[in-house]
Protein backbone atom coordinates (compact mmCIF):
# COMPACT_ATOMS: atom_id res chain seq x y z
CA UNK A 1 0.00 0.00 0.00
CA UNK A 2 2.97 2.70 0.71
CA UNK A 3 4.34 2.15 -3.13
CA UNK A 4 0.81 3.03 -4.48
CA UNK A 5 0.13 5.96 -1.86
CA UNK A 6 3.94 6.83 -2.97
CA UNK A 7 2.67 6.89 -7.23
CA UNK A 8 -0.28 8.98 -5.90
CA UNK A 9 1.97 11.70 -4.22
CA UNK A 10 4.29 11.17 -7.24
CA UNK A 11 1.44 11.93 -9.63
CA UNK A 12 0.14 14.77 -7.54
CA UNK A 13 3.44 16.37 -7.30
CA UNK A 14 4.31 16.75 -10.66
CA UNK A 15 0.55 17.42 -11.62
CA UNK A 16 1.03 20.14 -9.69
CA UNK A 17 3.82 21.96 -10.82
CA UNK A 18 3.20 21.04 -14.30
CA UNK A 19 -0.11 23.22 -14.18
CA UNK A 20 1.14 26.10 -13.49
CA UNK A 21 3.49 25.66 -15.89
CA UNK A 22 0.63 25.19 -18.45
CA UNK A 23 -0.95 27.87 -16.97
CA UNK A 24 1.52 30.16 -17.28
CA UNK A 25 2.25 29.13 -21.25
CA UNK A 26 -1.76 28.97 -22.04
CA UNK A 27 -1.67 32.78 -21.26
CA UNK A 28 1.18 33.28 -23.03
CA UNK A 29 0.21 31.45 -26.02
CA UNK A 30 -3.03 32.94 -26.20
CA UNK A 31 -4.95 29.60 -25.31
CA UNK A 32 -7.65 30.56 -23.27
CA UNK A 33 -11.55 29.60 -22.91
CA UNK A 34 -13.71 32.67 -24.80
CA UNK A 35 -16.91 33.44 -22.27
CA UNK A 36 -19.78 31.88 -23.94
CA UNK A 37 -23.31 31.81 -23.63
CA UNK A 38 -23.74 28.40 -22.09
CA UNK A 39 -20.93 28.98 -19.89
CA UNK A 40 -20.36 30.05 -16.19
CA UNK A 41 -16.98 31.22 -16.13
CA UNK A 42 -17.21 35.49 -17.15
CA UNK A 43 -13.80 35.88 -17.45
CA UNK A 44 -11.38 33.63 -20.30
CA UNK A 45 -9.41 31.14 -18.52
CA UNK A 46 -6.52 29.08 -19.78
CA UNK A 47 -7.48 25.42 -20.74
CA UNK A 48 -4.49 23.29 -21.44
CA UNK A 49 -4.27 21.78 -17.82
CA UNK A 50 -5.29 18.59 -19.26
CA UNK A 51 -1.43 18.45 -20.90
CA UNK A 52 -0.25 18.83 -16.78
CA UNK A 53 -2.42 15.61 -15.67
CA UNK A 54 -1.43 13.52 -18.77
CA UNK A 55 2.20 14.52 -17.95
CA UNK A 56 1.60 13.51 -14.20
CA UNK A 57 0.04 10.63 -15.17
CA UNK A 58 2.18 9.27 -17.24
CA UNK A 59 5.86 10.24 -15.60
CA UNK A 60 4.20 8.84 -12.69
CA UNK A 61 3.79 5.68 -14.45
CA UNK A 62 7.10 5.74 -15.88
CA UNK A 63 8.87 6.01 -12.52
CA UNK A 64 7.05 3.24 -11.03
CA UNK A 65 8.12 0.65 -13.68
CA UNK A 66 12.05 1.32 -12.05
CA UNK A 67 9.85 0.31 -8.60
CA UNK A 68 11.49 -3.46 -7.74
CA UNK A 69 7.67 -4.01 -6.77
CA UNK A 70 5.63 -3.44 -9.44
CA UNK A 71 8.04 -5.45 -11.91
CA UNK A 72 4.96 -8.14 -12.74
CA UNK A 73 2.86 -4.99 -13.95
CA UNK A 74 5.41 -4.64 -16.62
CA UNK A 75 5.98 -7.61 -17.57
CA UNK A 76 2.96 -7.66 -20.32
CA UNK A 77 1.63 -4.32 -22.82
CA UNK A 78 -1.21 -3.28 -20.49
CA UNK A 79 0.33 -0.40 -18.65
CA UNK A 80 1.96 1.16 -22.26
CA UNK A 81 -1.11 0.41 -24.07
CA UNK A 82 -3.01 2.93 -22.04
CA UNK A 83 -0.02 5.02 -21.34
CA UNK A 84 -0.17 5.15 -25.36
CA UNK A 85 -3.79 5.53 -25.27
CA UNK A 86 -3.20 8.71 -22.51
CA UNK A 87 -0.70 10.31 -24.99
CA UNK A 88 -3.08 9.78 -27.84
CA UNK A 89 -6.30 10.98 -26.51
CA UNK A 90 -4.07 14.21 -24.74
CA UNK A 91 -2.83 15.07 -28.39
CA UNK A 92 -6.19 14.82 -29.96
CA UNK A 93 -7.66 17.16 -27.13
CA UNK A 94 -4.94 20.11 -27.47
CA UNK A 95 -5.81 19.95 -30.88
CA UNK A 96 -9.77 20.30 -30.35
CA UNK A 97 -9.34 22.97 -27.42
CA UNK A 98 -7.27 25.15 -29.84
CA UNK A 99 -8.57 25.00 -32.58
CA UNK A 100 -12.35 23.30 -32.06
CA UNK A 101 -12.75 19.90 -34.19
CA UNK A 102 -16.04 19.18 -35.73
CA UNK A 103 -17.91 16.96 -33.92
CA UNK A 104 -17.16 13.91 -36.17
CA UNK A 105 -13.70 14.36 -36.44
CA UNK A 106 -13.60 14.73 -33.13
CA UNK A 107 -15.51 11.38 -32.41
CA UNK A 108 -13.57 9.72 -35.24
CA UNK A 109 -10.68 10.49 -33.26
CA UNK A 110 -11.57 8.91 -29.73
CA UNK A 111 -12.90 5.96 -32.02
CA UNK A 112 -9.41 5.38 -33.66
CA UNK A 113 -7.83 5.90 -29.94
CA UNK A 114 -10.32 3.12 -28.57
CA UNK A 115 -9.29 0.96 -31.62
CA UNK A 116 -5.67 1.65 -30.48
CA UNK A 117 -5.96 0.58 -27.07
CA UNK A 118 -8.11 -2.32 -28.13
CA UNK A 119 -5.30 -3.47 -30.76
CA UNK A 120 -2.69 -3.51 -27.66
CA UNK A 121 -4.46 -5.85 -25.58
CA UNK A 122 -6.75 -3.06 -23.49
CA UNK A 123 -10.28 -5.53 -24.95
CA UNK A 124 -13.40 -6.34 -22.98
CA UNK A 125 -13.17 -9.91 -23.62
CA UNK A 126 -15.41 -11.34 -20.52
CA UNK A 127 -17.82 -11.14 -17.70
CA UNK A 128 -17.30 -12.23 -14.92
CA UNK A 129 -20.66 -13.45 -14.42
CA UNK A 130 -21.13 -16.82 -14.58
CA UNK A 131 -18.08 -16.88 -17.14
CA UNK A 132 -19.81 -15.63 -19.84
CA UNK A 133 -17.36 -15.13 -22.46
CA UNK A 134 -17.86 -12.38 -25.54
CA UNK A 135 -18.74 -14.64 -28.53
CA UNK A 136 -16.27 -12.96 -31.07
CA UNK A 137 -14.04 -11.23 -31.62
CA UNK A 138 -15.52 -8.79 -33.47
CA UNK A 139 -18.46 -8.34 -30.77
CA UNK A 140 -15.41 -7.94 -28.44
CA UNK A 141 -13.44 -4.92 -30.38
CA UNK A 142 -17.19 -3.00 -30.38
CA UNK A 143 -18.29 -3.35 -26.57
CA UNK A 144 -14.51 -2.52 -26.02
CA UNK A 145 -14.85 0.94 -28.30
CA UNK A 146 -17.97 1.62 -27.22
CA UNK A 147 -17.08 1.19 -23.84
CA UNK A 148 -14.18 3.47 -23.92
CA UNK A 149 -15.83 6.46 -26.34
CA UNK A 150 -19.03 6.85 -24.14
CA UNK A 151 -16.90 6.74 -20.70
CA UNK A 152 -14.41 9.28 -22.44
CA UNK A 153 -17.14 11.65 -23.49
CA UNK A 154 -19.41 10.96 -20.13
CA UNK A 155 -16.74 12.53 -18.35
CA UNK A 156 -16.42 15.32 -20.77
CA UNK A 157 -19.95 15.76 -20.73
CA UNK A 158 -19.56 16.92 -16.81
CA UNK A 159 -16.89 19.13 -17.34
CA UNK A 160 -18.84 22.10 -16.69
CA UNK A 161 -17.55 23.53 -13.46
CA UNK A 162 -14.77 24.50 -11.67
CA UNK A 163 -13.55 21.21 -9.83
CA UNK A 164 -16.11 18.86 -10.89
CA UNK A 165 -14.54 16.62 -13.34
CA UNK A 166 -11.18 16.30 -11.17
CA UNK A 167 -13.22 15.38 -8.09
CA UNK A 168 -15.81 13.36 -9.26
CA UNK A 169 -13.34 11.39 -11.24
CA UNK A 170 -11.11 11.43 -8.21
CA UNK A 171 -13.72 9.92 -5.39
CA UNK A 172 -14.54 7.09 -7.79
CA UNK A 173 -11.00 6.45 -8.64
CA UNK A 174 -10.13 6.30 -4.77
CA UNK A 175 -13.20 4.19 -4.53
CA UNK A 176 -12.07 1.66 -8.08
CA UNK A 177 -8.35 1.73 -6.42
CA UNK A 178 -9.70 0.80 -3.04
CA UNK A 179 -12.11 -2.64 -4.87
CA UNK A 180 -8.86 -3.42 -7.00
CA UNK A 181 -6.24 -3.56 -3.72
CA UNK A 182 -9.09 -5.59 -1.61
CA UNK A 183 -9.61 -8.23 -4.53
CA UNK A 184 -6.18 -9.18 -4.57
CA UNK A 185 -5.82 -9.35 -0.72
CA UNK A 186 -9.15 -11.28 -1.06
CA UNK A 187 -8.05 -13.84 -4.07
CA UNK A 188 -4.48 -14.51 -2.18
CA UNK A 189 -2.88 -13.39 -5.34
CA UNK A 190 0.80 -13.78 -4.86
CA UNK A 191 1.93 -10.37 -5.68
CA UNK A 192 -0.39 -6.96 -4.74
CA UNK A 193 0.83 -4.89 -8.04
CA UNK A 194 -2.05 -5.18 -10.25
CA UNK A 195 -2.11 -3.13 -13.58
CA UNK A 196 -6.09 -1.71 -12.56
CA UNK A 197 -4.77 -0.70 -9.19
CA UNK A 198 -1.66 1.40 -10.28
CA UNK A 199 -3.15 3.14 -12.91
CA UNK A 200 -5.74 3.92 -10.52
CA UNK A 201 -3.79 5.41 -7.81
CA UNK A 202 -2.10 7.61 -10.61
CA UNK A 203 -5.56 8.76 -11.54
CA UNK A 204 -6.19 9.42 -8.13
CA UNK A 205 -2.88 11.56 -7.82
CA UNK A 206 -3.79 13.59 -11.38
CA UNK A 207 -6.74 14.65 -9.70
CA UNK A 208 -5.44 16.13 -6.67
CA UNK A 209 -2.88 17.49 -8.42
CA UNK A 210 -5.05 19.52 -10.49
CA UNK A 211 -8.07 20.66 -7.81
CA UNK A 212 -6.05 23.15 -6.03
CA UNK A 213 -5.86 25.52 -9.19
CA UNK A 214 -9.55 24.21 -10.69
CA UNK A 215 -11.45 24.71 -7.24
CA UNK A 216 -13.59 27.73 -7.27
CA UNK A 217 -12.57 30.17 -8.19
CA UNK A 218 -10.37 27.88 -11.11
CA UNK A 219 -7.45 29.66 -12.57
CA UNK A 220 -7.21 26.50 -15.26
CA UNK A 221 -9.27 24.60 -16.42
CA UNK A 222 -8.55 20.72 -17.94
CA UNK A 223 -10.25 21.06 -21.48
CA UNK A 224 -10.95 18.06 -23.92
CA UNK A 225 -7.35 17.07 -23.07
CA UNK A 226 -7.86 16.61 -19.18
CA UNK A 227 -10.91 14.80 -19.55
CA UNK A 228 -11.13 12.59 -22.32
CA UNK A 229 -7.80 11.39 -20.31
CA UNK A 230 -9.55 10.87 -16.95
CA UNK A 231 -12.26 9.16 -18.83
CA UNK A 232 -9.51 6.82 -20.76
CA UNK A 233 -8.45 5.73 -18.04
CA UNK A 234 -11.16 5.05 -15.88
CA UNK A 235 -12.37 3.14 -19.11
CA UNK A 236 -9.11 1.32 -19.24
CA UNK A 237 -8.71 0.56 -15.26
CA UNK A 238 -12.54 -1.18 -15.61
CA UNK A 239 -11.49 -3.28 -18.63
CA UNK A 240 -8.66 -4.88 -17.33
CA UNK A 241 -10.10 -5.61 -13.98
CA UNK A 242 -13.29 -7.54 -15.71
CA UNK A 243 -13.24 -10.73 -16.62
CA UNK A 244 -9.74 -10.92 -14.27
CA UNK A 245 -11.36 -12.91 -11.52
CA UNK A 246 -13.06 -15.88 -10.46
CA UNK A 247 -16.66 -14.90 -8.96
CA UNK A 248 -16.19 -17.77 -6.19
CA UNK A 249 -14.05 -15.67 -4.28
CA UNK A 250 -16.58 -12.84 -3.32
CA UNK A 251 -18.51 -14.04 -0.54
CA UNK A 252 -21.59 -15.14 0.44
CA UNK A 253 -23.50 -13.41 -3.00
CA UNK A 254 -21.79 -14.37 -5.64
CA UNK A 255 -24.38 -13.69 -8.58
CA UNK A 256 -24.81 -10.05 -7.01
CA UNK A 257 -21.14 -9.42 -6.41
CA UNK A 258 -19.49 -10.69 -9.17
CA UNK A 259 -21.04 -8.28 -11.59
CA UNK A 260 -18.89 -5.92 -9.04
CA UNK A 261 -16.11 -5.95 -11.78
CA UNK A 262 -18.86 -4.09 -14.62
CA UNK A 263 -20.79 -2.22 -12.05
CA UNK A 264 -18.27 0.04 -10.28
CA UNK A 265 -16.10 1.33 -13.20
CA UNK A 266 -20.02 2.27 -14.28
CA UNK A 267 -20.77 3.80 -11.18
CA UNK A 268 -17.37 5.60 -11.21
CA UNK A 269 -18.80 7.67 -14.18
CA UNK A 270 -22.46 7.32 -12.81
CA UNK A 271 -23.33 10.66 -12.33
CA UNK A 272 -21.20 11.71 -15.74
CA UNK A 273 -23.12 8.79 -17.87
CA UNK A 274 -26.99 9.92 -16.40
CA UNK A 275 -25.95 13.50 -17.36
CA UNK A 276 -24.77 12.35 -20.93
CA UNK A 277 -27.64 10.25 -21.71
CA UNK A 278 -29.80 13.21 -20.74
CA UNK A 279 -28.31 15.43 -23.05
CA UNK A 280 -28.30 13.25 -26.08
CA UNK A 281 -32.06 12.49 -26.00
CA UNK A 282 -32.84 15.69 -24.96
CA UNK A 283 -30.90 17.23 -28.37
CA UNK A 284 -31.95 14.60 -30.71
CA UNK A 285 -35.36 15.67 -29.79
CA UNK A 286 -34.90 19.57 -30.72
CA UNK A 287 -33.61 18.05 -33.99
CA UNK A 288 -29.52 18.97 -32.81
CA UNK A 289 -26.57 17.05 -33.05
CA UNK A 290 -25.95 14.98 -29.33
CA UNK A 291 -22.18 17.34 -29.04
CA UNK A 292 -24.56 20.77 -29.46
CA UNK A 293 -23.26 22.24 -26.34
CA UNK A 294 -26.20 23.75 -23.92
CA UNK A 295 -26.69 24.94 -20.35
CA UNK A 296 -29.07 22.16 -19.56
CA UNK A 297 -26.54 19.84 -17.90
CA UNK A 298 -26.95 18.41 -14.62
CA UNK A 299 -24.81 21.14 -12.42
CA UNK A 300 -26.68 23.64 -14.73
CA UNK A 301 -29.78 22.88 -13.01
CA UNK A 302 -28.86 22.69 -9.83
CA UNK A 303 -27.53 26.36 -10.33
CA UNK A 304 -30.46 27.30 -11.86
CA UNK A 305 -32.31 25.99 -8.72
CA UNK A 306 -30.62 28.47 -6.48
CA UNK A 307 -27.09 26.67 -5.70
CA UNK A 308 -24.26 28.16 -5.44
CA UNK A 309 -21.13 26.87 -7.44
CA UNK A 310 -19.20 25.52 -4.83
CA UNK A 311 -22.18 23.77 -3.12
CA UNK A 312 -23.51 22.29 -6.69
CA UNK A 313 -20.02 20.54 -6.99
CA UNK A 314 -19.59 19.51 -3.07
CA UNK A 315 -23.30 17.80 -3.77
CA UNK A 316 -21.77 16.12 -6.64
CA UNK A 317 -19.16 15.19 -4.50
CA UNK A 318 -21.64 13.85 -2.22
CA UNK A 319 -23.22 11.67 -4.20
CA UNK A 320 -20.36 10.03 -6.31
CA UNK A 321 -19.12 9.38 -2.73
CA UNK A 322 -22.61 7.59 -1.57
CA UNK A 323 -23.18 5.88 -5.07
CA UNK A 324 -19.13 4.11 -5.05
CA UNK A 325 -18.12 3.63 -1.88
CA UNK A 326 -20.95 0.92 -0.47
CA UNK A 327 -20.19 -0.93 -3.35
CA UNK A 328 -16.06 -1.33 -2.46
CA UNK A 329 -17.76 -1.99 1.12
CA UNK A 330 -19.66 -5.49 -0.16
CA UNK A 331 -15.98 -6.99 -0.59
CA UNK A 332 -15.57 -6.91 3.01
CA UNK A 333 -18.68 -6.86 4.77
CA UNK A 334 -21.96 -8.47 5.13
CA UNK A 335 -24.24 -7.35 2.43
CA UNK A 336 -27.05 -6.01 4.86
CA UNK A 337 -24.36 -4.03 7.17
CA UNK A 338 -23.57 -2.10 3.44
CA UNK A 339 -27.02 -1.82 2.63
CA UNK A 340 -27.77 -0.16 5.77
CA UNK A 341 -24.97 2.10 6.06
CA UNK A 342 -25.74 2.47 1.83
CA UNK A 343 -29.27 3.70 3.07
CA UNK A 344 -28.33 5.85 5.50
CA UNK A 345 -25.56 7.94 3.63
CA UNK A 346 -28.44 8.55 0.59
CA UNK A 347 -30.69 9.33 3.07
CA UNK A 348 -28.11 12.13 4.65
CA UNK A 349 -27.32 13.09 0.67
CA UNK A 350 -31.19 13.18 -0.49
CA UNK A 351 -31.43 15.89 2.42
CA UNK A 352 -28.53 17.97 2.35
CA UNK A 353 -29.78 18.78 -1.30
CA UNK A 354 -32.86 19.69 -0.36
CA UNK A 355 -31.52 21.56 2.16
CA UNK A 356 -28.98 22.88 0.67
CA UNK A 357 -31.17 24.28 -2.91
CA UNK A 358 -33.23 26.97 -2.41
CA UNK A 359 -35.05 26.14 -5.31
CA UNK A 360 -35.79 22.46 -4.75
CA UNK A 361 -36.97 23.48 -1.41
CA UNK A 362 -39.22 26.30 -2.23
CA UNK A 363 -40.44 23.85 -5.19
CA UNK A 364 -41.24 20.76 -2.70
CA UNK A 365 -43.30 22.77 -0.02
CA UNK A 366 -45.30 24.67 -3.01
CA UNK A 367 -45.81 20.96 -4.42
CA UNK A 368 -47.17 19.81 -0.72
CA UNK A 369 -49.40 22.87 -0.37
Amino acid sequence: MRLYLLVTAIAALITYLMTAVMRRLSIDWKILTPVRERDVHTTPIPRLGGIAMSIGFIVSLLLASKIPYFQPVFENSLVFSVLLGVLAITILGVVDDIWELDWMAKLAGQILVALLMAYNGVQLISFPIFGLTIGSAQLSLFATVFVIVAIMNAVNFVDGLDGLAAGVVGIGAIAFFSYTYLLTRISGALTYATTASLITAALVGICLGFLPYNFHPGTIFMGDSGALSLGTIVAAAGIIVTGQIDPSILGESQIFTSILPIALPLLVIVLPMLDMTLAVFRRLRAGQSPFQADRMHLHHRLLNLGHSHTRVVLLMYLWTAVITFPVVGLLVFPTKYVGMAALAGILLAILMTVNYLPGLRRFLLGKKG
